[in-house]
């Protein structure tokens, strides 16, 4: 019988590829998804549209638990994956009511749910580097205190020490990862590294002129989602639930991201970048760096992509996501 997996933020980019990787392991796999979702499939749905046929949508709401409560207690699920928040930090500084309010409360409801009806499920929690915030030391690990800096790496202190509590409290199977900063193709377009390659590759087909930028000197360890989402899957085939760190053990500016960038498409980027204050934190993160060596010994997690071939990709796939674009608005 298929094992059967729920991902809150299936649309986003690591539930795209933890729902490719679950369907390869033979998972039936399902996802909670808002409403607004299933009636706008194109905006909405592109990351996993080419798996629609094989996976199953549930309109609910993560702010609701008995919308949260509905879905759980008619799946049945094996596994749960945690993925969906508000994860834009950036965004986090203007809005932080909505911030904390959906965060928070929707791993809480998401979790209450499952001791209800699904008390032998196993649950992963999507951590972030960004609970470390201002850390004290570096490389960070799991014993590293956390300092955050955003209403977002609070809400995720938060959703930490709910699923701690749970796990504890009421001994469900409940494991964090504590992910650093993870990319890929799949990245919204106001993140970081996707809004380097995009505008490097807008650059170099002449759709763009400049790219704004704040802080080009913070440094983060940069890994591929496709490899991090394979961690999430093995902390729920453990023996025993726990929290791990997941990242790379390198560190690079986003000066370094910008030389690779623009250097693949033969750009110099200190002709193009242009730093703007307003896209300065209000406070600054300057250094993220993870030290993963628990997972490696404990789950067996190794990564192996190189920084030069995340890079690569992401631009080589943007410089075809544009080309295409401005073909279609020229037909």
């Amino acid at each position: 019988m298929k094992r059967k997996a729920l991902i809150t933020g299936i649309t986003g980019q690591d539930g795209s590829y933890l729902a490719e990787l679950l369907l390869e392991k033979g998972y039936e796999v399902h996802g909670l998804v808002r409403r607004v979702a299933i009636e706008d499939p194109e905006h909405r749905l592109w990351r996993i549209k080419h798996i629609l046929d094989d996976i199953e949508l549930h309109p609910a709401s993560l702010e609701s638990y008995p919308s949260v409560f509905r879905i759980m207690a008619g799946l049945q699920p094996d596994e749960i994956y945690h993925l969906a928040a508000q994860s834009f930090v950036s965004y986090s500084f203007e809005d932080e009511f909505s911030t904390l309010n959906t965060n928070i409360n929707g791993t809480h409801y998401v979790l209450a749910a499952l001791r209800d009806v699904v008390p032998d499920a196993r649950f992963y929690f999507a951590g972030s580097s960004e609970m470390f915030g201002e850390a004290r030391v570096s490389p960070q690990n799991e014993e590293t205190p956390f300092h955050p800096r955003s209403a977002y790496g609070i809400s995720k202190v938060a959703g930490f020490e709910l699923t701690r509590n749970y796990r504890e409290a009421y001994r469900l199977h409940a494991s964090s990862g504590i992910l650093f900063n993870h990319e890929g193709p799949r990245r919204g377009f106001e993140f970081v590294t996707r809004k380097i390659t995009s505008y490097a590759a807008k650059i170099k087909l002449g759709l763009a002129k400049e790219l704004r930028l704040g802080n080009l000197d913070a440094r983060r360890d940069w890994g591929h989602a496709a490899e991090y989402v394979k961690a999430m899957w093995l902390m729920l085939q453990q023996d025993e639930p726990d929290d791990y760190v997941i990242a790379t053990g390198e560190t690079h500016s986003v000066r370094e991201f910008l030389e690779a960038a623009f250097g693949i498409v033969g750009l110099d980027y200190k002709q193009y970048v242009v730093v703007d204050p307003q896209f300065y934190r209000p406070a600054e993160v300057n250094l993220l760096l993870g030290d993963c060596s628990k997972a490696k010994q404990r789950l067996g997690w190794t990564y192996s992509r190189s920084f030069p071939d995340l890079v690569g990709e992401m631009v080589h796939t943007d410089l075809e996501y544009h080309t295409e674009a401005a073909r279609g608005r020229m037909g």
